[in-house]
């Protein structure tokens, strides 16, 4: 018995990552073809090209529309792409995914073509992830496909995953970043009652932005530096839809709002004539707080599928 676990173990570390998207139709195909030749054009030292999620999965959503509280709205998954390079890009990496995804869409249906979203890693640091057996970087490695490779580099064995360690690394995460997204909340009430409506769209930002990386670092235990909330909210979609309907954006009045509260980050403290009243934040501190509720219940219940998969 404890041979044939021993086994099991070495065949785990072992599993070669898969290499052929055959599965999924010529359009996609040609779409991860043209994806990969751009990274390689516009992007030093590429030494592997990953897909991982939902589309590696094929359990990817192509187009699915239906009508959530009273309000149409839309779901696809993204290309979740994984770029190794020598070291990582660093700070020109989103310039350089905004150059790509143009170049991708310049002959494309945005709204409605499938958009791909990227991550980099040095290869010495998805390594050392892989060595200490992170989830997010175990899980892309297992269930991943390789796009390109240009047999530069060798990826360590994936360690078997610790979920006693999973566990406590998503609860240090949620109670770092959740807080600090409540606290940014309440906040928000200060200024409001001192009629700083300006600094009150700030902080419901930083509540938004906070709440959304909770989400990716509780089911990833990974998250990007980034303040764009559109670009959270199609990261944090893999993970959950139900953040769609703390903010939708189907209506005119829906997408206004949701365009100041973007600015806010920025405008908010820099823009002399950044204005936004009394009735928008009324209308947004309600939004905000239900998905504050929302990224509680579904990180939570995350976190207690990790204590139970420990107990095992």
């Amino acid at each position: 018995m404890v041979r044939a676990k021993q086994f099991t173990n070495f065949f785990h570390n072992f599993v070669v990552m898969k290499k052929s998207v055959n599965f999924l139709p010529e359009n996609k195909r040609n779409d991860l073809k043209q994806l990969v030749d751009l990274v390689r054009r516009n992007i030093k030292d590429v030494g592997m090209v990953i897909l991982y999620g939902s589309y590696a999965r094929n359990t990817y959503v192509d187009y699915d529309q239906r009508v959530e509280f009273g309000v149409p709205t839309y779901y696809m998954s993204d290309y979740d792409i994984l770029i190794l390079t020598r070291k990582d890009i660093g700070a020109i990496q989103h310039s350089l995914y905004s150059k790509i995804k143009n170049q991708f869409f310049e002959d494309k249906n945005r709204p409605f073509h499938t958009k791909p979203q990227f991550i980099n890693y040095g290869i010495d640091d998805f390594n050392f992830a892989l060595a200490k057996g992170h989830y997010f970087e175990t899980e892309i490695k297992r269930q991943g496909i390789i796009l390109y490779d240009s047999g530069e580099y060798r990826l360590e064995r994936r360690r078997k995953l610790n979920f006693d360690e999973i566990t406590e690394r998503a609860q240090k995460y949620y109670n770092d970043k959740f807080v600090s997204a409540f606290r940014f909340f309440e906040t928000t009430k200060f200024d409001y009652d001192k009629t700083w409506y300006k600094l009150a769209s700030f902080q419901l930002h930083q509540a938004t932005e906070h709440a959304l990386r909770t989400v990716e670092l509780v089911f990833a235990l990974y998250s990007p530096k980034e303040h764009k909330l559109t670009e959270l909210m199609n990261r944090c979609k893999r993970f959950t839809t139900e953040i769609f309907k703390a903010l939708p954006r189907e209506t005119p009045e829906g997408e206004r709002l949701f365009d100041l509260l973007q600015r806010a980050y920025v405008e908010s403290r820099y823009n002399p004539d950044f204005e936004i009243t009394k009735e928008d934040i009324d209308a947004l501190l309600p939004k905000v707080k239900m998905l504050l509720d929302i990224v509680e219940r579904v990180c939570t219940a995350q976190i207690d599928y990790y204590s139970q998969q420990a107990a095992r």
